[in-house]
């Protein structure tokens, strides 16, 4: 071997005579310490491949009725839409057939949405009264009839969740702002 090629073990002090295990071990110790530090990343990948598919697979399972779900809204919006152009007073006034028919559309109504709800897909509160634009499609303002501005007056169509994800949003009208007593000049601030 020429000198300008010598190992590390050969530059060894000669006096020493275990300087070459010592350097040996010494190597031998930084690779097991390579390798457990390449075989904890290497268990962790695993780990973290793991639970990104067990997420995947939940979402999956969760949101699979999702395009099922929407294509049966529809059918939901014309239920609901059957049972809001018989108001009350006529459905009393029916025949015993005529409100047959209609109890029976209700009830095909309540099992869609109890239905729909079994398969995680909810409707979308409108209970409060609140407009929330996450979850809310305003489509028109109206008179507020004492209602908050921007809060909602009347649902025109209902939303729905599937999870915590947004299947459709609520067609809702909301508060117009008073103008009434503004034109009139009189101070609306508070």
């Amino acid at each position: 071997m020429s000198e300008d090629t010598e190992t590390p073990l050969t530059n060894i002090d000669a006096q020493d005579p275990h300087a070459a295990e010592f350097a040996v071990l010494e190597a031998l110790k930084a690779e097991v310490q390579s390798l457990k530090d390449q075989r904890l990343r290497a268990l962790a990948e695993v780990e973290n491949i793991r639970r990104r598919s067990e997420k995947e697979k939940a979402e999956a399972s969760q949101y699979a009725v999702t395009r099922f779900a929407r294509d049966m809204l529809s059918i939901a919006d014309n239920f609901a839409r059957a049972l809001a152009a018989v108001p009350q007073t006529v459905r009393d006034a029916a025949d015993p057939q005529v409100r047959a028919v209609l109890d029976g559309v209700e009830a095909t109504d309540r099992q869609l949405i109890q239905t729909l709800e079994r398969y995680g897909v909810k409707v979308v509160d409108t209970s409060e009264g609140k407009f929330d634009p996450n979850l809310h499609q305003a489509i028109a303002e109206v008179a507020g009839n004492g209602k908050a501005p921007g809060s909602i007056v009347d649902v025109v169509q209902a939303g729905f969740m599937i999870g915590d994800r947004l299947l459709r949003p609520a067609m809702v009208t909301v508060a117009k702002k008073d103008t009434s007593a503004q034109a009139a000049g009189v101070d609306t601030k508070v």
